[in-house]
């Protein structure tokens, strides 16, 4: 059958009209003619966002931080993507605190990298600078962010531009990527502005060794709310160190002779950096021969409190201690360095040690209290550990070579080598105690020359600050006098010092006998 010649030419036209009317971007469906979908505006859309996010988070992550000094500490502070906000401050190796403090899609994060300790020092030796560090802290931190969010600025533009060149290869659309970037970060911003809480740091979250702070300072609202106040009571305690200058040159009582042997007493400084330098001061303004610490010097007993113990190498003095119940085994170790520590000797299990031409043993306490897996019966221990002292101390006079002072932590412990030395210290209980026990040993108890430690900033009445000079006689190394120095704590401003002489036995009295058999 022959084919219509007006009907093909029909086809022919149609055919044409077809091909004049197809959209360039389209393409034939193998098999058919039909065209294929053209591709989606939100498909094209969703590619842009999630180009301008990756982009920005990278640019982040290369250049968008900023290391500033905040008063004494090093930091670096950082913006992060996050889906809740908040800030999170790391305090390495202790852990970190979080601040529900904005809600936006960035978090900021703190990283304090180390304390700086010339800067540090300078507030210690200049106290009236502690009125300004608040302004100063707040200066600090404002500088940093703007530098920050400058950066950040830079950082999540030039992320976004350089990836979506990369991926498009079109300088309108990369440019495109930048701009969006931009804006999404300005929207952060404004969104952290907006739900800016300065309350949060009332109630931050502790994560890490952090987690143990309540329990050393207190309830988190308190030592915030208080911290205006710690701080200017720190600086009045730092600063009453120079009043003893003052106070000893009005005690004309008792002049020590250049051969008396002048040694220190210190007990339960429990982590208070203050008494470093307190320490210091009266080594150089008594000419200290002999610095003995009788425990308590940690608060916890942890590794990452050793360093807190660095600046005994620099007393300028001799220094024997003896472990506490706040102080573990692994203090005890740190300090044994003798690469390290010089000039320090730890006293255990009663043996003896000569410094200076003084003869001291002493023992530490068998209780490990921070872990809370003591025995229940703490003062049968305490004075079983006494019982061991006071036998070595027994052994040692035998042999010829008898000790002069004996050093504990628990005054329970010291009450069981009575007779078996002149002297005994102890801690403990942050007061002071003076007797002469029944058989002749004079018991010395001494207070908190750390104030308390952490823990003055809870009490009602600060705890006061005391420390003791003994004076001993270089031949007999027996105690010829001593002086009670006491600073009046955390936010008090007093300072004295009280200097006492050996009770006068009555005439004819017959002296206590010393139990060396």
């Amino acid at each position: 059958m022959a084919r219509d010649p007006f009907r093909a030419a029909a086809a022919r036209v149609r055919h044409r009209l077809r091909l004049r009317l197809r959209p360039r971007t389209g393409r034939r469906v193998r098999g058919s003619g039909a065209l294929a979908v053209p591709s989606r505006p939100l498909g094209r859309a969703l590619g842009l966002v999630t180009v301008v996010l990756f982009g920005a988070w990278l640019g982040l992550l290369a250049v968008g931080s900023v290391r500033t000094t905040v008063g004494p500490m090093d930091t670096t502070m950082t913006l992060r993507p996050s889906l809740t906000g908040g800030t999170k401050i790391n305090v390495s190796p202790l852990g970190a605190l979080e601040l529900d403090s904005h809600h936006a899609p960035v978090r900021l994060d703190v990283d304090v990298d180390r304390l700086d300790p010339v800067r540090s020092e300078a507030l210690v030796q200049h106290p009236e600078r502690l009125s300004g560090l608040e302004e100063e802290v707040t200066g600090d931190v404002g500088a940093g962010t703007r530098e920050l969010a400058l950066r950040s600025c830079v950082a999540v533009v030039s992320g976004a531009t350089a990836l979506g060149l990369a991926v498009y290869r079109r300088p309108r659309r990369a440019l495109a990527a930048g701009g969006l970037a931009l804006a999404l970060l300005a929207a952060s911003g404004g969104s952290a502005y907006a739900t800016w809480n300065p309350k949060s740091v009332l109630e931050p979250k502790f994560s890490g060794l952090l987690s143990s702070a309540p329990s050393v300072v207190g309830d988190a609202r308190s030592i915030v709310t208080d911290f205006d106040v710690y701080q200017q009571e720190l600086a009045r305690l730092v600063t009453n160190v120079t009043k003893l200058y003052d106070a000893t040159s009005t005690l004309p009582v008792y002049s020590p002779d250049p051969a008396t042997l002048r040694v220190l007493h210190v007990s339960d400084i429990h982590l208070n950096p203050a008494a470093w330098h307190i320490i210091g001061s009266l080594v150089e303004q008594y000419d200290i021969d002999l610095i003995i610490d009788s425990g308590d010097t940690m608060d916890h007993g942890a590794a990452v409190e050793n360093n807190f113990l660095d600046p005994i190498s620099d007393l300028g003095a001799p220094y024997l201690w003896v472990r506490g119940n706040h102080d573990s085994a692994t203090t005890q170790k740190y300090l044994r360095d003798a690469k390290r520590f010089k000039n320090v000797h730890v006293l255990d299990d009663g043996r003896a040690v000569n410094v200076g031409g003084l003869r001291v043993a002493g023992i530490g306490d068998p209780e490990f209290t921070p872990d809370r897996t003591g025995p229940e019966q703490a003062e049968d221990v305490e004075r079983t550990a006494g019982l061991r002292l006071a036998a070595a101390l027994q052994e040692q006079q035998r042999a010829g070579t008898p000790v002069d002072i004996a050093v504990t932590h628990e005054p329970a412990a010291a009450r069981e080598t009575d007779g078996t030395v002149p002297l005994v210290l102890a801690g403990h209980v942050h007061h002071r105690q003076n007797e002469v026990m029944e058989h002749g040993t004079r018991l010395k108890v001494e207070g908190s020359t750390g104030g308390g430690g952490l823990r003055a900033v809870q009490n009602k009445k600060p705890e006061q600050v005391l420390a003791s000079v003994l004076y001993l006689d270089r031949s007999t190394r027996r105690l010829q006098a001593w002086d009670e120095i006491t600073l009046g704590g955390l936010g008090l401003t007093t300072a004295e010092v009280s200097r006492h002489l050996p009770e006068e036995k009555p005439a004819g009295a017959t002296p206590s006998p010393f139990r060396f058999g």
